[in-house]
């Protein structure tokens, strides 16, 4: 079977809307996305966000986040856990929550906690805050959707957060293709 996108009739190059993730979601609620560590490692720009209970994407806050450069890093670190940043620019200056992060059971949820806030210009580290850990069982997290590529060969991942609302993020330029097998290969019409 094809990728998420050709699957569902999608061939022009676009990303997945709203309603095709939400496709995706009742899928991996079900049997699990299929997504592993090397299948969210990467460098993945804000493209899109829907309220927890909206149809239509969130014109404003995309944009202001798009705008702001909203990038979440994902990289593999020792012990099965992985580095997790998320991080608006505005011009020279950057704030960054710093911290870790492991992937947990079938679907799977991406658990991650910040451990420093960082204020930079440039390259220059401004300022550091330490920041408290969460306790026990109120750890954010994103419920792993589904990743796959356009016909265009641009890298998608799609995500629900603790709080309810859905996220689209698309790989860096520069960032390899993903070639692996995500909830698109499980999806029918």
């Amino acid at each position: 079977m094809g990728s998420p996108l050709t699957t569902l009739g999608f061939n022009s190059g676009t990303l997945p809307d709203g309603d095709t993730l939400r496709i995706f979601e009742l899928q991996s609620r079900k049997s699990g996305s299929g997504l592993k560590m090397d299948g969210v490692v990467g460098h993945w720009k804000l493209h899109e966000i829907w309220g927890k209970t909206k149809k239509e994407p969130s014109i404003a806050s995309g944009k202001f986040l798009r705008v702001l450069k909203a990038l979440l890093t994902i990289e593999d670190a020792a012990g099965g856990l992985l580095a997790i940043s998320n991080s608006v620019t505005f011009g020279p200056l950057k704030l960054c929550f710093i911290g870790s992060g492991r992937l947990k059971q079938k679907r799977p949820l991406l658990m991650f906690w910040f451990t420093r806030l960082e204020i930079c210009l440039g390259a220059r580290v401004l300022f550091t805050l330490p920041l408290p850990e969460p306790k026990a069982g109120k750890e954010p997290f994103f419920a792993l959707i589904a990743r796959d590529n356009t016909p265009a060969g641009v890298a998608w991942l799609a995500a629900r957060g603790r709080g309810g609302g859905l996220a689209l993020w698309v790989r860096e330029d520069g960032e390899k293709p993903y070639g692996g097998s995500g909830i698109g290969e499980k999806v029918s019409t």
